[in-house]
């Protein structure tokens, strides 16, 4: 992990750089596999599921008696912390919900917009190195609240064909519908295509690992549509010496850990607390039960030194951070001036990890500078709004000929004759 002090703007973008990986042989067997699954259904996905996941299955879908063994397995603490989560989440994503008025544009000309649930979505969770129970209840709990009808959810089993307890219970709590026993890219091409036993799905959620991800952007061409693009987890942190090295190096960390590929960024204007948090952040490295995914990780962060927290500033703006940490001692006007971020956690008492779980803010999030034009999953992430309008005889005639002008200039008689016609009848 380097310290790199003051460099200058025209390095940023080259600084800034996520990891590259050569994605072509991604794209050929992501391809494959979509295909078959197209062609072949839950065939093709019980044979990719032994293959990839070692899971010789019968049943695709997880049965009721298989989520109340889960219930069983998971201890009263957990179910305790799960509940409070879905109470937060709840609260925040109800409150997005919003209902446009009728809008009265011109005397007799009434427009408005009509906000309908998309029918059927698909979550995908993974569940390799962690089981991500709380994507869950950041997928699901919104999609329930829209009032999607369908809620698919696949996750991959394990050897023997079970799905993680927690990662069950979550999603029977949430509102999941159908929970099926699938992994990786077959998950994906399941959702988009259909199958005997998978409904086709409208749009497709949540993240996954490179064959995931390449899954959901080649599907999403024609076949559905998909929350976001998506990359792997990353955070920025601005700071200054109010915030201690310890719990600056701890922010680091719990983003590192989620794969060799993660990425975590530090923006300061103090040298010296760069040099503690770079120590601080290899010490906990070393202690951590995750060293082998957080030392890689570590490989591709850095720490930048920069003159002013203005630089600072227009950096973390340009490196448009999944997660963007402002632990210093203005948080507030630093944060007043972030225009490009996933999501941001002011103060120091408020860990990115509070988002993950259970501050109530959705964890789903655009990575790789997405920020820039993207929003994080949220209850508009769920519906569609379809636009109305109503126009009386009065209302045509107060709007008809700028109509008639505007077709007329554009060389599109009919549209002008659509007008013309309703004013002499």
């Amino acid at each position: 992990m380097d310290i790199i002090n003051n460099p200058s703007r025209s390095e940023w973008a080259q600084l800034l750089a996520r990891p590259v990986a050569d994605n072509t042989q991604i794209i050929s067997t992501v391809q494959s596999v979509l295909d078959d699954v197209r062609m072949r259904g839950d065939e093709a996905v019980r044979e990719y599921e032994l293959r990839f996941d070692k899971a010789s299955l019968t049943n695709l879908q997880v049965s009721d008696r298989e989520i109340a063994e889960a219930e069983v397995l998971i201890s009263e603490e957990l179910k305790a912390a799960i509940a409070t989560a879905i109470g937060n989440i709840t609260k925040f994503h109800e409150a997005q919900l919003h209902y446009p008025p009728i809008i009265e544009t011109t005397k007799g000309v009434k427009c408005w917009q009509k906000v309908v649930a998309i029918d059927k979505v698909g979550l995908y969770i993974p569940g390799g190195t962690a089981p991500l129970f709380s994507t869950v209840l950041m997928l699901a709990v919104p999609a329930k609240i829209a009032g999607c009808k369908e809620i698919v959810l696949c996750t991959p089993p394990n050897a023997e064909g079970k799905v993680n307890p927690a990662i069950l219970y979550a999603a029977s709590k949430a509102g999941a519908n159908k929970i099926y026993k699938i992994g990786g890219v077959q998950a994906i091409a399941a959702m988009a295509y259909g199958t005997e036993s998978v409904p086709k799905v409208y749009k497709i959620f949540g993240p996954g690992n490179p064959y995931v991800t390449t899954a959901k952007q080649i599907v999403s061409v024609k076949d559905v549509a998909i929350d976001m693009p998506a990359g792997p987890s990353e955070v920025a942190i601005i700071a200054d010496s109010t915030q201690k090295p310890e719990i600056i190096a701890a922010d680091m960390l719990s983003q590192a850990e989620h794969g060799t590929t993660s990425q975590s960024i530090v923006f300061t204007t103090d040298a010296e607390l760069a040099t503690h948090i770079k120590d601080e952040a290899l010490r906990q490295c070393e202690a951590s039960p995750r060293k082998e995914f957080i030392s890689k990780s570590l490989e591709n962060s850095r720490i930048f030194v920069l003159d002013n927290m203005e630089d600072v500033i227009d950096m973390s703006n340009e490196y448009a951070p999944e997660h963007l940490i402002i632990s210093c001692k203005d948080y507030a006007a630093v944060g007043a001036q972030i225009t490009n971020a996933g999501s941001v956690f002011l103060g120091h008492f408020t860990p990115e990890s509070a988002g993950d779980y259970a501050s109530g803010t959705n964890h789903t999030l655009p990575t790789s500078g997405y920020a820039k034009a993207y929003s994080g999953v949220n209850m508009d992430s769920f519906v569609k709004k379809i636009t109305f309008q109503e126009i009386t005889s009065e209302g045509l005639g107060n709007i008809s000929r700028t109509i008639e002008v505007m077709a007329e200039n554009e060389s599109l008689f009919a549209h002008k004759y659509a007008v013309t016609v309703r004013k002499v009848h």
